[in-house]
């Protein structure tokens, strides 16, 4: 089961598109076109290289948590949403639905929304802005055999990058990060978990398959879409 868990959410051609927009913000963040974007998220453009490929690398990688009794198992198969294709993995001997979470669209996008929630104390905004975002893909958030639960991908891009404006244009970067990853784990994955089993699918990963790419998206676009138009803040003089 150990050596089935681990496989690329999407199809190798949508999976190279994500791998093309990570090189060409590699070439922006040299050339330091993209430096103001990712200093007004809280971390350099080291760190934020770092956070993207690892979140890219680590949507390969599923940590099971347990085996949920289900429907019989669709395997070897390509489904398609919202022009979106995802992979439902080759399985041989299965004892139900494995319910996992992935680490570049689950594990990292939460470890670095707790960070940025401590290092601003936006507890109440953040807290605001991930129900607010948890609601709308919840609506959007569609079951789909095979796969488990599938957001269309621009949804928590636009929603998040609105309700950061809205709830503060001085830290809205990081608003947009928290809640866009989170609020969309939370309103996809966590509120579906009834739903799962009865989906036939193999691996029901949370933060993978059906949501990885709005949550990497996310990672990406609603931080710069906030950052770009976000009046810089000055740091305090040591």
């Amino acid at each position: 089961m150990d050596s089935q868990v681990y496989y690329l959410p999407l199809t190798p051609g949508l999976f190279s598109i994500l791998v093309f927009l990570l090189a060409g913000l590699i070439l922006l963040i040299q050339f330091r076109i993209l430096r103001y974007a990712y200093m007004r998220l809280g971390v350099g453009p080291g760190v934020a290289l770092l956070l993207l490929v690892g979140s890219l690398i680590g949507s390969y990688f599923n940590i099971p948590v347990t085996v949920l009794p289900g429907s019989p198992i669709s395997s070897g198969e390509i489904v398609d949403f919202f022009g979106m294709r995802y992979v439902v993995p080759m399985v041989v001997q299965w004892p139900g639905t494995v319910l996992a979470v992935n680490v570049g669209g689950a594990v990292i996008p939460t470890l670095m929304s707790i960070y940025l929630v401590v290092r601003y104390q936006l507890w109440f905004k953040a807290t605001l802005a991930i129900i607010v975002v948890a609601f709308f893909i919840h609506a959007s958030a569609t079951p789909v055999h095979g796969i488990g639960i599938a957001v269309p991908v621009f949804v928590p891009v636009v929603v998040t990058a609105i309700l950061a404006f809205i709830l503060s244009r001085e830290y809205a970067p990081p608003l947009a990060y928290i809640g866009g990853s989170i609020g969309t784990l939370i309103g996809a994955d966590l509120l579906n978990l009834d739903k799962i089993s009865g989906l036939g699918a193999p691996v029901a990963s949370i933060g993978g398959a059906g949501t990885f790419d709005g949550i990497f998206l996310t990672g990406i676009l609603a931080v710069l879409l906030a950052g770009i138009a976000t009046p810089s803040r000055r740091q305090p003089t040591q």
